[in-house]
């Protein structure tokens, strides 16, 4: 029986009434405020607000472990008792932020826990921690597969007293922002080491370093997630000093798997929200609408999908859920097939319920008059993000294989 602790069953009625009260009236507001900014990649005004006011009801860093709760101002947060939390904020996709709880920062900020030296925790954690400063992970690149992470050529070579990076990366995310001031930087300090897997190295680049040039901001169907945003990205001879690595030199890889875990979860996590809000507005909507002399919500075909979706949301929290439980119990690393399971799965459930909520608002389902739209968005690009699925599945059914064929 998977049971939520004291804790999280507070957090969980604390942040459903922040989400009444503050979040959902100020949607429309938030939009126009990214409408009519200069650049859409600029800190809104909106945000600080609605932060400060999160900080003050303690909703403030609800992603830390309990084994990090040293970094937290409440116990720490199991992965099962988080998940909730995450799902709530998931209806709306920016609302993560207002709780210090959004991608890439989350990932980061726990690098920098885990692996991170005291000056660097002090640099850069800490203002993290305050919501003073956002942060980038910058590992994709587009000229290589880079679902293969051991493909990466970003070059990072020793130069006397400093390191020195040359390469492009792609898809960043949160290096358009504004306040964004770090990057973590993966690329290969020792190509020719028989060992791919310790070829890799991480090092901080500040985002005012010369060489360090953002190309342009990308989109993904036609989105360009601003103000955080996704960047292509020129290093061009880039210095750094030595004392900016992560860990240790061919330690890159090791870190990155250790981030990606959590990670991925966390999207399934608040893509179960994303799927929710969707399935309640579908309601809302179909009785709300008729056609033929009846409502929509009493056509069969209609009912049918709400059924549908109501069953595949349940599925996928329970394989949340029980992920979470695994990971809690084991760590990540022992719990890697129920993420891949749960990465290959959600976010192609959550496409598919939120694309027939879509077809339930007719055209206006196209549109940004509903989240809808670009919730399907973030669900699409989330099964690429963090790794496509093909190589998830392909890992889990090896792992699968060899657990009941013994080979």
């Amino acid at each position: 029986m998977l049971e939520f602790s004291e804790q999280s069953r507070r957090y969980q009625e604390q942040l459903s009434a922040f989400m009444d009260e503050h979040i959902y009236p100020n949607e429309q507001a938030y939009a126009r405020q990214l409408h009519d900014a200069a650049d859409r990649h600029s800190y809104l005004p909106l945000m600080d607000e609605l932060k400060k006011k999160a900080q003050a009801a303690g909703l403030w860093n609800l992603f830390i472990p309990p084994s990090l709760a040293e970094f937290a101002d409440h116990d720490g947060m199991s992965n099962l008792d988080y998940a909730p939390l995450a799902e709530m904020m998931g209806r709306v996709l920016w609302s993560p932020e207002v709780f210090n709880c959004n991608a890439p920062d989350t990932g980061n900020m726990e690098v920098f826990m885990k692996y991170g030296t005291p000056a660097q925790q002090a640099q850069w954690l800490t203002p993290l921690l305050n919501g003073d400063i956002r942060s980038s992970y910058a590992m994709t690149e587009p000229q290589v597969a880079s679902s293969d992470a051991t493909n990466i050529e970003l070059s990072i070579q020793r130069d006397g007293d400093e390191w020195l990076l040359n390469g492009r990366k792609w898809f960043i995310t949160g290096a358009l922002y504004e306040r964004c001031g770090i990057f973590i930087v993966m690329g290969k300090s020792d190509p020719d080491n028989p060992n791919r897997h310790q070829q890799q190295t991480q090092v901080l680049v500040p985002k005012d370093t010369p060489g360090v040039t953002l190309i342009r901001p990308l989109t993904t169907l036609g989105y360009d997630d601003a103000p955080i945003g996704h960047a292509e990205m020129l290093f061009d001879n880039v210095r750094v000093p030595l004392d900016n690595v992560l860990l240790g030199e061919g330690r890159g890889f090791e870190i990155a798997q250790g981030r990606l875990g959590p990670g991925r979860i966390h999207h399934c996590m608040r893509l179960i929200g994303s799927a929710q809000r969707a399935l309640e507005l579908a309601c809302e909507r179909v009785e709300s609408r008729s056609t033929f002399g009846r409502t929509l919500s009493q056509h069969q075909s209609v009912r049918e999908d709400i059924a549908r979706s109501f069953s595949e949301i349940e599925m996928m929290r329970l394989l949340v859920y029980k992920t979470c439980a695994r990971m809690d119990a084991v760590g990540a690393k022992e719990a890697m097939d129920l993420i891949a399971a749960s990465k290959t799965s959600i976010p192609l459930m959550a496409q598919t319920v939120i694309d027939r909520c879509m077809q339930m608002h007719g055209a206006g389902g196209l549109t940004e008059d509903y989240p809808m739209a670009e919730a399907f968005n973030y669900a699409r690009w989330c099964r690429q993000a963090d790794g496509p699925d093909q190589v998830h599945l392909m890992a889990l059914g090896k792992q699968v294989i060899r657990r009941y064929a013994g080979s």
